[in-house]
């Protein structure tokens, strides 16, 4: 048995061609939202002739963030990585990852490089370094990589309000950082890396910057930042206005995630 244990969201996926096609080398749980209810376990051998225990809960829901959270509910290795169904893993990442949590036992959570498509990057890791308030929220799920023990003692789980498939856009992530970081877990981040995402996979929720984009991250923004949100949307839109705010002004944007802000204080997480 491995020691670290890949906690795979899918959605309609061939779950017995996704361990193949993302070259998964250890263990894992593999949630896979399509129509159907049925949970299997089989073995499953890599391309370097090792067999690994493949746990395979197909669920009819809809939410990333359910998957992430029963994927962590069955998790029972030492060590897991979340990572998504468009993941390609490098040979030998096992290793890399059980190196690096051995070197560095103060780490309680280690974020790893895992290369984005071009356009899509928000982080690249150039060093060892304590993620603090300042930085947790470039992050992606699949860079996260916990202790089991230390990740299921605060007992965080991702909201179901974002994410692909949920009611509001992208942030489930940031989120799900935020409040580990609440509850004290030691977070840092690795310049190791341990893959790269597929280039022909349409995101699953971006589809421009509209008005839904905005108003998703007004509510988001109120969850992150709470009296601050205000504020930190006015910052984020002018430090990407030359991004984001071609067909609309600032303002107009900015009365968007007001709006969002508004909507966040009536939601429950």
């Amino acid at each position: 048995m491995s020691r670290i244990q890949l906690l795979v969201a899918a959605v309609q996926q061939d779950t017995e061609e996704l361990p193949s096609k993302m070259n998964i080398q250890s263990d894992a749980v593999i949630v896979n939202q399509c129509d159907r209810d049925l949970t299997e376990e089989n073995d499953y051998t890599d391309r370097l002739g090792k067999s690994h225990a493949i746990k395979t809960i197909n669920k009819a829901e809809r939410g990333v963030g359910l998957s992430r959270n029963l994927a962590l509910q069955n998790a029972d290795h030492e060590l897991l990585q979340f990572i998504d169904e468009d993941i390609v893993l490098d040979d030998g990442y096992t290793a890399l990852m059980e190196n690096e949590f051995d070197s560095h036992p103060e780490a309680d959570m280690l974020l790893f490089n895992v290369k984005a498509v071009e356009g899509r990057q928000t982080y690249h890791n150039t060093d060892f370094a304590r993620v603090t308030w300042k930085n947790y929220g470039r992050y992606p799920a699949y860079a996260i990589a916990a202790r089991t023990a230390a990740l299921k003692g605060i007992n965080v789980k991702f909201s179901v309000l974002f994410g692909g498939g949920a009611k509001y856009s992208n942030g489930e992530d940031s989120l799900f950082l935020h409040d580990c970081l609440k509850k004290g877990l030691k977070i840092y981040r690795t310049g190791v890396s341990i893959g790269h995402e597929e280039s022909d996979r349409p995101s699953t929720w971006f589809t421009g910057f509209n008005d839904k984009f905005f108003f998703d991250r007004g509510v988001l923004y109120h969850f992150l930042y709470g009296a601050l949100a205000g504020a930190m949307s006015l910052r984020f839109l002018l430090v990407h206005r030359d991004e984001m705010c071609r067909e609309k002004s600032v303002w107009q944007c900015y009365r968007l995630m007001k709006k969002g802000i508004r909507q966040g204080r009536l939601e429950r997480l």
